[in-house]
Order: structure tokens, then C-alpha cells, then sequence
């Protein structure tokens, strides 16, 4: 039964291992989003950190749509890098998971 034991302990060790460099991999994964019109652009990465937003001069001209613009296209930006985050890191966690009988969690 230890056996059992060190090897379950050593595979989550393993898996958390492999979520954090997952995570850094992550870091580098960038992602572009713009509002329908291309006037505005935001880049992120995967873990959701913005790293750079474009605005139109046109848009300059006019603060509530900006606002509106800045809200839509971050939300549908961290969504996407939400979305790709939460895949990668739930097939790694799956991956590492340790078989037992009865708690089949990710099917």
C-alpha cells in the first residue's frame, strides 16, 4: 500500500511540476483581440496579463465610447485567454491525475 502511496505522492509532484511550466509557457502565448471595427486592439497573453492596447485617434474623440469599446474588448480578450489557459492546464492536470476507483472527476 506505501508503494501505492509514494507513487501517487511522486505523480502529483510531477504534475504540479509540469502545471507550472505550463503556466510560464503560457506567459508567452499572446493573443490579439479588436472590436469589430479595428479601431481598437488589446494584446494579452494566455494568463491573462494585457501587454499592449491599440486605440483610433477617432476614438479619442469621444470618451464613452472609448469606455465602452475598452470594456467589450477586454472582456472578450480575457475570455479567449481564459479559455485557452483552462484547457491547457485541465489536459495537464487530467494527464497527472493518480487512478482511482470511484473518483473519475474529468470525464
Amino acid at each position: 500500500m506505501f508503494g501505492d502511496m509514494s507513487g501517487m505522492m511522486d505523480k502529483i509532484k510531477e504534475t504540479q511540476a509540469k502545471v507550472e511550466e505550463t503556466k510560464k509557457r503560457l506567459d508567452t502565448v499572446s493573443l490579439e483581440e479588436k472590436s469589430n471595427d479595428g479601431l481598437l486592439k488589446v494584446t494579452i497573453t494566455a494568463n491573462r496579463e494585457i501587454k499592449a492596447v491599440e486605440v483610433a485617434d477617432e476614438l479619442l474623440q469621444d470618451k464613452e465610447q472609448l469606455e465602452d469599446y475598452l470594456v467589450l474588448t477586454l472582456n472578450n480578450a480575457i475570455k479567449k485567454a481564459t479559455d485557452i489557459q483552462e484547457a491547457e492546464l485541465g489536459a495537464v492536470a487530467k494527464e497527472g491525475m493518480p487512478s482511482i476507483p470511484g473518483m473519475d472527476m474529468f470525464k
